[in-house]
């Protein structure tokens, strides 16, 4: 164990103050020798530390600049009053720090004699303030060493370090002063002092944060009219542009290109077992960042921090005033402030910043939890699906419910049964004809022989033939008429969820398209005179509200445009209907409503113009007068009415806000295919006739029809499924949808979305073993108790200690369920795709037969096979199975193809009378194989990699 007294060091400035982390990046430019974060914040208190373990010093080697690592193992003297203080301290190694690191052992060794002088009178000192401490001070309750951590982590000025594990006896323990507990905490980073490795990530532990103090010096003064500098940061470099030319120079505004750290993308990032710790990665890219902003603060007096308003956008504030704080950036005099902006215009961003406010916490807690807590499905549930279902990557909360949506769809069409049935159309004209005008209509048939006819009431070709000549044979009549006036009421105005829905339907957009260019739209574009504005509020909402201001820009706008009918008598109130539902925001609109979309053709491109017009076109419609709509209804029969028919139509009475929808304005974002033309037409021929007017039966058609299976789902109705359940967040539809594309469980193909069989795979394994992570109802719950914890009802650590005990027994479950029991209940459920297409669909092994054919996974590779159950004594393959990684050119049609990639060997001939020679698909590619299986009797294989698809292969192309 390498004893340590104290560093001293004469360059260091005694005027620091008495808790001062040293770092690389805060010593490195006073001292000769870098520190590389060892944690100990009070030089006093450090010859408190008896005893340290695994600590690296870098020394300068020769005085050239490179500097090595070294580390002691000397046993340590057992004493009544013991600590272990583990110092970790990481640094990157290159080739100079290799070829220098005997050179320092060497130095080290003629250092200990040295050394250990100096370390015993240490020891005497300690003890003797040790004692003199404890005689002064009253005697206080013990202190562990997490509640010591969690005093060390409390101070903002300090960096936030990895908990120590500090053991003691229980025997003759004697208490610790809080000082001394303050000396023992350490932090963990990764970062390389010399160029060559400075990009490496560093990893800041946040255990310990206490979130219920302020960060810092908050102020509530308005920061509009300036009294001086001030640096703000926002997420992009757009809207930071935009910004800095609304507020001149007395702001700096500067992009933090969205978060400046995350979680460490590997194992034990969440430490459940203490306390929910995490650990914390700041990628290389957010290094450049935190040091512009941290050259900005010299001289300012006010740090603005205005990240998107949600909770991302709180925790993006959060993670960058904590790394400010550890790097020493954030003086006494330099005073925080958190404003949002729901809108990207000169008026509402001067209005913010006369109203800031400290950070929220609870949106902060609730980050951490649904973090914390994705962070745990995955990291757990993907190793299991890694060793259980080889080639399966990964499973997520939101993932997973929404791949349960789509496989539970391709299952029930699997499993439907088609039912046919059949109904009758008549054209009907009027025997009297007024004029030369065409007046023929058609109706359906809805009673025969007095009864009403239901979807099933035919269900035969004879059947319909029988009834076809009644019908012909009878002579009809007008037997009744019904008017009736419908009013249609306007749309809500966007959110997240409508907006994704209504660009796939209308524009054939994707959900991350959408949001791509809505993210855009908000950040603000450069309009033809110059001026940069942000064309949309904040995209990521599910609110439906609309501020008094822009309620009434948009009324007057309708007044002015289309006349005082059209606008609503007073402003609708929308609310949410489905459950868990956050109001915070406003909801999707314009910033300016007399930014027509006509006005922005040469500005935005077409894309962007499309989606700029649909939302333009909803929030006028929502402030404007429902259409009203007149119905008739004719029902037609003959004289004893035992046959009867009926024909409907409708007209547009008053346009109300449909009339926003025909405007010349709003042309690119419009529905083509609509059109009212010919429902008024037929609406003028049925309201032409009267009760009792004789009629002319001119043709009849009888048509033949079968049930449909429910369609699969397309992005914008799996968008509106996954709301109507309350699974997730809007702002997360998007990238639900394109990590399940990435992960290759989903393939879109026409805009449908069908499952991969590896992804149907993975969705039966967490059915079954992991029953509440897929279970919807769960999924929704957990959104509502993160809102609970953003309300702050719910406490987070509480919320996920709840939820770990029980998803740690499902893990321990599977853990010890064999591969051979997933075979199975694979083979079980997937029975009819996996053996349906064999021969006869026997499953009798034709190799030996004896075996049964089953379903296995593959101890080599990722691949899934159909094989004799006799293995190793039958090794007959029957069809391999893979994911979807072998797709070529068929990509590129527009039919969806069948979602299987299983291939069957193929024969291409015999060599003798009993020697087959059979093309096969295998695991590393396409082979030729000389005979069949035999036990003892290994066949013949070459390798063919020119050959790619087994149905367009003969015998001489193999042979060749």
């Amino acid at each position: 164990m390498f004893q340590l007294r104290s560093l001293h060091n004469l360059l260091i400035s005694p005027q620091l103050p008495s808790l001062v982390n040293l770092t690389i990046n805060a010593v490195q430019h006073r001292n000769r020798f870098s520190f590389c974060s060892f944690g100990v914040t009070n030089f006093n208190t450090l010859k408190s530390v008896t005893s340290v373990s695994g600590f690296g010093l870098p020394f300068r080697v020769n005085g050239i600049g490179r500097s090595s690592r070294f580390l002691f193992a000397v046993p340590e003297k057992k004493s009544k009053r013991k600590k272990s203080v583990k110092a970790v301290a990481v640094r990157g190694k290159d080739k100079k720090d290799a070829s220098s690191s005997e050179s320092v052992d060497k130095n080290v060794e003629s250092e200990k004699s040295s050394l250990s002088e100096e370390i015993k009178s240490d020891k005497q000192d300690s003890k003797i303030n040790n004692v003199k401490k404890t005689k002064k001070k009253p005697p206080s309750k013990k202190k562990d060493v997490k509640t010591s951590a969690a005093i060390d982590s409390i101070d903002p000025s300090k960096a936030v370090g990895e908990e120590v594990s500090k053991k003691s006896p229980s025997k003759g323990k004697k208490k610790t002063n809080v000082k001394e507990s303050l000396a023992v905490s350490t932090s963990k980073e990764i970062q390389d002092g010399s160029a060559s490795t400075r990009s490496k990530k560093k990893d800041v532990n946040s255990s310990q944060v206490d979130l219920e103090k302020p960060l810092g010096n908050f102020t509530g003064k308005p920061l509009y009219p300036p009294m001086g500098k001030s640096v703000m940061v926002v997420e992009s470099a757009t809207k930071a542009k935009v910004i800095q030319r609304y507020l001149g120079d007395l702001y700096e505004v500067l992009p933090s290109y969205g978060h400046v750290r995350d979680l460490a993308a590997r194992s034990g990032s969440v430490r459940p077992d203490d306390d929910f710790s995490m650990v914390w990665e700041v990628p290389p890219s957010a290094w450049t960042q935190l040091k512009s902003i941290n050259l900005a603060l010299s001289g300012a007096e006010n740090l603005i921090i205005a990240s998107d308003p949600d909770r991302e956008g709180e925790a993006i504030a959060w993670h960058i005033i904590e790394m400010l704080h550890q790097q020493g950036a954030l003086r006494d005099n330099v005073f925080l402030a958190r404003v949002v902006f729901h809108e990207i215009t000169e008026q509402s961003i001067k209005t913010a910043l006369q109203a800031p406010r400290e950070i929220d916490v609870n949106l902060v807690h609730a980050y951490l939890a649904r973090r914390a807590l994705d962070y745990l499905i995955g990291f757990n549930i993907s190793p299991l699906l890694w060793r259980k279902l080889p080639g399966c990557q990964s499973a997520g909360r939101v993932q997973s419910a929404a791949l349960s949506l789509i496989c539970d769809r391709e299952m029930e069409i699997d499993q439907f049964k088609p039912k046919e049935y059949w109904t009758m159309e008549a054209k009907f004209d009027r025997k009297e004809r007024i004029s030369n005008k065409d007046v023929t209509f058609r109706g359906r048939l809805t009673h025969f022989d007095s009864n009403k006819l239901t979807q099933f009431s035919i269900t035969s070709d004879g059947e319909a033939r029988d009834i076809e000549g009644k019908v012909n044979s009878a002579e009809f009549q007008v037997i009744s008429m019904k008017k009736n006036k419908v009013r249609s009421n306007p749309p809500t105005p966007y959110i997240t969820s409508t907006l994704q829905q209504d660009a796939g339907n209308k524009l054939k957009f994707s959900a991350s398209q959408t949001m791509k260019i809505a993210q855009k739209l908000y950040e603000g574009v450069e309009l033809s005179n110059g001026k940069a504005v942000g064309l949309i509020t904040y995209m990521r909402t599910d609110g439906f509200h609309i501020s008094d201001e822009a309620v009434a820009n948009i009324r007057s706008l309708i007044i002015e445009r289309y006349g005082q009918n059209f606008v609503a008598q007073s402003p609708p109130k929308y609310f949410k209907k489905v459950k868990n539902a956050q109001e915070a925001h406003e909801a999707i609109r314009p910033t300016d409503i007399r930014y027509l979309p006509s006005m922005l053709a040469g500005v935005l491109d077409e894309e962007s113009l499309k989606l700029y017009t649909l939302i333009w076109s909803r929030t006028v419609s929502c402030q404007m007068e429902p259409a009203i709509l007149e119905k008739i209804q004719v029902d037609i029969g003959n004289a004893d009415k035992s046959i009867m028919l009926r024909s409907a139509s409708s007209r547009v009475e008053f346009p109300g806000y449909q009339a926003v929808f025909t405007d010349i304005v709003t042309e690119a974002g419009q529905d083509r295919d609509s059109d009212g033309s010919d429902h008024d037409l037929a609406f003028e021929v049925l309201n032409s006739l009267k009760t009792e007017d004789l009629l002319h039966l001119v043709e009849t058609e009888v048509s033949q029809h079968h049930t449909q299976p429910p369609p699969r789902y397309s992005e914008a109705s799996l968008v509106k499924k996954l709301e109507e359940l309350g699974i997730g967040r809007p702002s997360t539809y998007a990238s639900t949808l394109r990590v399940l594309q990435d992960r290759k469980y989903v393939t879109v193909k026409s805009r449908v979305l069908s499952p991969e069989f590896r992804g149907r795979m993975v969705s039966a394994f967490l059915s079954h073993h992991f029953s509440e992570v897929t279970d919807y109802s769960f999924t929704a719950d957990m959104e509502t108790e993160l809102d609970n914890v953003s309300a702050g009802i719910t406490k987070w650590k509480g919320l996920l200690g709840d939820y770990w005990t029980r998803f740690k027994s499902y893990c321990e479950r599977t853990s010890n369920v064999h591969i051979h029991q997933v075979e199975k209940m694979l083979e079980k459920k997937f029975a009819d795709y996996l053996f349906g297409s064999l021969p006869d669909k026997s499953r009798e092994c034709p190799s030996c037969n004896e075996g049964t054919l089953i379903f296995k996974v593959s101890r080599f590779g990722a691949g899934y096979f159909i094989g004799c159950d006799q293995h190793p004594r039958c090794k007959y393959i029957a069809k391999t199975l893979y994911g979807n990684d072998d797709d070529d050119d068929d990509d590129e049609e527009d039919t969806p193809k069948q979602n299987t990639m299983i291939e069957e060997p193929k024969l291409l001939g015999f060599k003798s009378a009993n020697e087959k020679i059979l093309l096969k698909s295998g695991p590393y590619g396409i082979y030729v194989q000389l005979g069949e299986d035999r036990k003892g009797y290994p066949p013949k294989r070459r390798p063919v990699p020119y050959i790619h698809r087994l149905s367009t292969q003969v015998l001489q192309c193999c042979l060749c």
